[in-house]
């Protein structure tokens, strides 16, 4: 364990840019590193005093208690990338993002160079890209009005026109997306969490990557609750200044009731990822409680709004400039995320979906008395002094 002290701040003030070494990009899954999914490096740091440790993925049951609930996406990965050709003769990938309509959807169009892919923008209304294995489709409108601004990520509105179903086409001539080592290709179990009940998400909701059934096992003996919700995830290319596309979410009301109950008893409600913040989040009513749910949302979480439900996370580590740092520092300040990043670079943790974790914890309870057994905010503050004045 130790505490840091921040020296200068580590993301840029405008956009949370900061300088990630290129050899902690971490493309390659555990399973072909020759180590199991919870064998991956955890960092758990406790958001009020700064403390940080480090262990592997497989001892977070002892910084977990009874009556915990962890919030995880069922949602499983799709083939969602595809060759397309563009009008500048150069090779292409469509990334599918979220169907907004019976015959519509959003997608990214991406130009491929030195086996990376990159924002491309030349394109127009109308335009009709041609499929590698057949098929076209037709570029129908920017999703965003700033289509002149090429800083800013260009999602289009987009239909179709194959000679079969969609998601068999997908299914046959698809494979998942990525933004560099382009050529290599996994199975597709490495994309699904143990989670998943139904495919639909276009990127991996990798935050739950590292759970394995033994380690699910023993936690739910430990009387850790799991609360599953449905987030169809689309493209996690955005950054820190871009607007959020709407993604198709479910909370049942098990779910609600479950999450519902550990708050009134003062347990602790940790989100599994972006995607269980952003689907429970956008499922309260005027009290802040959560309810049954379902449909698009394009709930934008930011340190303004806050959370209303969430109060701890496990997540992985993001990319410089992601717009997911935004929604962390809706949990926590950013002198903490600076402070939990530094340590992460200077540790050599991983990034990317296939990279290590983080666990954001509203305290620490692995050195908290043996005595506690759900988290409590008063007995939190006063562990918090008793910490501090040691």
């Amino acid at each position: 364990m130790n505490t840091i002290t921040k020296n200068k701040p580590f993301f840029d003030q405008k956009n949370y840019n900061f300088n990630l070494p290129k050899i902690l990009e971490c493309s390659t899954p555990s399973e072909e590193r020759g180590i199991g999914r919870d064998e991956v490096k955890l960092m758990i740091s406790n958001k009020y005093t700064n403390e940080i440790h480090h262990k592997k993925f497989k001892e977070i049951d002892a910084f977990l208690e009874e009556g915990d609930v962890l919030i995880v996406n069922t949602s499983g990965t799709m083939n969602a990338a595809l060759s397309v050709e563009l009008p500048n003769s150069k090779k292409g990938r469509l990334h599918l993002s979220t169907q907004i309509a019976s015959d519509k959807h959003l997608v990214e169009i991406r130009e491929v160079e030195n086996n990376e892919t990159k924002r491309f923008h030349d394109l127009e209304a109308g335009e009709q890209l041609q499929l590698e294995h057949g098929g076209k489709v037709k570029l129908i409108e920017p999703y965003y009005e700033n289509k002149q601004d090429k800083s800013h990520i260009q999602l289009w509105v987009v239909e179709f026109d194959i000679s079969q179903d969609l998601n068999s086409y997908l299914e046959k001539y698809g494979s998942h997306i990525k933004y560099f080592g382009v050529d290599k290709k996994y199975p597709t179990e490495y994309y699904q969490t143990c989670f998943v009940t139904e495919k639909g998400s276009t990127e991996m909701p990798s935050a739950g990557r590292a759970f394995t059934p033994n380690l699910i096992t023993k936690l739910i003996a430990k009387g850790i609750q799991f609360a599953p919700i449905l987030l169809h995830t689309g493209i996690s290319s955005l950054e820190a200044n871009e607007k959020p596309y709407p993604e198709y979410f479910s909370v049942s009301q098990a779910s609600a009731d479950v999450i519902n109950n550990a708050k009134k008893n003062g347990n602790r409600i940790i989100a599994v990822g972006t995607t269980a913040i952003r689907a429970i989040e956008s499922s309260l009513n005027e009290e802040n409680k959560v309810i049954a749910n379902e449909g698009l949302t394009d709930l934008f979480v930011t340190p303004e709004r806050g959370l209303k439900v969430i109060d701890s996370m496990i997540t992985g580590f993001h990319e410089p400039k992601a717009s997911h740092l935004l929604m962390m520092e809706a949990l926590v300040n950013r002198e903490h995320l600076e402070l939990c990043y530094q340590s992460a670079i200077k540790k050599e943790y991983k990034w990317h979906e296939f990279g290590d974790v983080h666990f954001i914890a509203t305290a620490n309870l692995a050195l908290a008395p043996k005595t506690i057994k759900s988290y409590n905010a008063n007995h939190h503050k006063n562990y918090v002094q008793k910490l501090v004045h040691k």
